[in-house]
């Protein structure tokens, strides 16, 4: 092949290089992070000893009890809205405090296990909008706790219809396109990222090959910024069109939580790029005065 022409097909394959390595990360992460009950469940449980999200519950908690006590006709006579803040001042406390026990704990994970198959089915199947994380498991040990404690009106906390969003995935439009086409191929696509930096190497002319190196480095290093910036972008469309209030805190924590291993993937694959970059533009030139000395020694 003449130099020319491997010049070309090298320069080539690091472009395609540049693309290949941002999506062979989403897939490698939809099959192993999102796939995976066991995975999905570890990485989402810890949120339930998030301050932002426990709040959040507690807040939805305590106003369906009082939408309940509302509609029910609650009136303790001409200081009612006093009365009304401090019976929902009391019961949010205690179901805050709630939120902090192994019961909770145990009705988290139960509640985020059931979670794992919608958002799975909304972020790689294209099927469903909103993910709702269902809390009647946990309102149900709520209520059987704060009963049990004596807590005013406890009993009468609704089990029913108790959801908060936690994934607005019809705001992901065209991400769930991508990654619905991207499961499918699981972690093929970034084993084949490896083996089209090699043979980008390999294509190009021998006296030019340490600038493919570098080429490499440089867009496996782009690859890496290109998934950070793609990572921060689909949050802005997740949380968009929620409003503000215990949604928007609980959808930003579990997006967060679920895309965490992708943002360190995408700092990493641009570390390690700019390093390998560096080490082949310098180490190089290096290699080549020692070898030419060598020569001269020779002669």
């Amino acid at each position: 092949m003449r130099t020319n022409h491997r010049t070309s097909l090298s320069l080539a394959l690091i472009l395609l290089l540049t693309v290949l390595t941002p999506l062979g990360a989403v897939a490698a992460w939809s099959d192993l992070e999102i796939g995976d009950t066991r995975r999905f469940v570890a990485t989402t449980a810890p949120l339930g000893s998030d301050r932002a999200v426990r709040t959040a519950l507690a807040d939805r908690i305590t106003d369906q009890v009082m939408s309940e006590l509302d509609s029910s006709g609650f009136d303790v006579g001409p200081f009612q809205e006093d009365a009304r803040r401090a019976v929902r001042g009391l019961l949010h406390d205690a179901v805050l405090s709630f939120t902090g026990s192994e019961a909770f704990e145990n009705a988290w994970r139960t509640a985020v296990r059931a979670l794992h198959s919608t958002v799975e089915q909304a972020l790689a199947g294209g099927r469903g909008n909103a993910v709702t994380l269902d809390l009647a498991p946990v309102v149900r040990q709520v209520k059987a706790q704060l009963v049990a404690d004596g807590v005013p009106f406890a009993d009468r906390i609704p089990v029913r219809d108790s959801r908060i969003v936690v994934l607005e995935a019809n705001g992901l439009g065209v991400w769930r396109e991508v990654a619905e086409g991207l499961r499918a191929a699981g972690i093929w696509p970034a084993v084949a990222a490896v083996l089209l930096a090699a043979v980008a190497v390999l294509a190009a002319p021998a006296g030019r090959r340490r600038r493919a190196g570098t080429g490499v480095g440089l867009a496996v290093a782009a690859g890496g910024a290109l998934l950070v910036v793609v990572v921060a972008v689909a949050r802005g469309t997740v949380l968009q069109d929620l409003p503000a209030g215990g949604d928007r805190v609980a959808c930003a924590a579990f997006y967060d939580a679920l895309t965490g291993s992708l943002r360190i993937t995408g700092w990493s694959l641009l570390g390690a790029g700019l390093l390998l970059a560096l080490a082949t533009w310098v180490v190089g030139p290096l290699t080549g005065r020692r070898e030419r000395g060598r020569q001269s020694r020779r002669a």
